[in-house]
């Protein structure tokens, strides 16, 4: 788990955007921050704390929204669904990645996102990056990227990630060099810097 003293994300930030204004400190928080072009505010990232669920869910909902909103779900049937596929993916989380890094992504001292990254052995896997809804399309979440890229890039480890294949996020990878690796029905399965065939 992250703990404040960690210097695995200080690694990752290091890597951001190279027109970031880049602040690194050995003190996890609130120290290490990067500053988007342009923007006069600070973003900054922090380990999840048992606090944070209700934001999490928050979060959660917003990726599930643009999905929700076609079905046409009574309120109450919508956040019961929602609530009970959020503890689901929180469980799967913490059970497949115990070692995993969660963190909560602040802009200024108001949460936006959270970002999961597992650095296995021979891999690092981007388990889940997620903005709230009108957080998204700033740069926060391809500087985030960046970053974890420029940092498997110096340990000479790919990157791996899971994503829903009807969501703009692929695109995204895309562009930064993932590759396919697999698919089912509903996600897609990517690699970068690594074998795309494997």
């Amino acid at each position: 788990m992250l703990s404040a003293k960690s210097n695995d994300f200080a690694v990752l930030i290091a890597g951001f955007v190279e027109t970031a204004d880049v602040r690194i400190s050995a003190d996890f928080a609130p120290a290490t921050q990067f500053r988007m072009p342009g923007s006069p505010v600070a973003t900054t990232l922090r380990p999840e704390e048992p606090g944070d669920e209700p934001f999490l869910l928050e979060v959660y909902a917003g990726t599930r929204a643009g999905e929700l909103d076609a079905l046409g779900w009574p309120a109450a049937m919508r956040e019961a669904f929602v609530s009970t596929q959020f503890r689901a993916q929180q469980q799967g989380y913490h059970a497949a990645f115990p070692d995993a890094e969660f963190a909560i992504i602040l802009t200024g001292n108001q949460a936006v996102g959270r970002i999961v990254v597992h650095r296995a052995e021979k891999e690092f896997r981007l388990v889940d990056i997620a903005l709230l809804p009108a957080h998204r399309g700033r740069g926060i979440g391809t500087a985030l990227v960046q970053g974890l890229l420029r940092e498997a890039a110096a340990a000479g480890k790919p990157v791996r990630l899971s994503v829903l294949k009807d969501e703009r996020a692929v695109r995204l990878y895309q562009r930064l060099g993932f590759e396919k690796t697999g698919e089912d029905s509903a996600r897609m399965q990517m690699v970068w810097g690594g074998d795309a065939g494997s």
